[in-house]
């Protein structure tokens, strides 16, 4: 049974940062792409950040450039978002996924595997 489980989520201040971290039991963790979306309530889901499975290329969301940064760790089976310069508007559950093929990093439909979810608040 493959597991993605995010963490790190909670409340912030508008321009605080936060750090999530998705632990995946992924046995070829390394083989896959690993991105983060979120959905805001009566809203659609919708991509953030991406990494290819080497960490070579990244991919983000022109309302998260320069503010959110996509990382991981293949030997940990963990991927990461920081989170900087949170605004209000960034308010939403983030959720983890993993891709095993292809090179459409954007669409959630192209994802295999999904966490739960962890809810990230962003006060004004």
């Amino acid at each position: 049974q493959v597991l993605l489980v995010e963490s790190g989520g909670g409340l912030v201040q508008a321009g605080g940062s936060l750090r999530l971290s998705c632990a995946a039991s992924l046995r070829t963790f390394s083989s896959y792409a690993m991105g983060w979306f979120r959905q805001a309530p009566g809203k659609e889901r919708e991509f953030v950040v991406a990494i290819s499975w080497n960490a070579g290329s990244t991919y983000s969301a022109d309302s998260v450039k320069g503010r959110f940064t996509i990382s991981r760790d293949n030997a940990k089976n963990t991927v990461y978002l920081q989170m900087n310069s949170l605004k209000a508007e960034d308010t939403a559950v983030y959720y983890c996924a993993a891709k095993r093929v292809g090179i459409n990093y954007y669409t959630w439909q192209d994802y295999d595997y999904w966490g739960q979810g962890t809810q990230v608040t962003v006060s004004s």
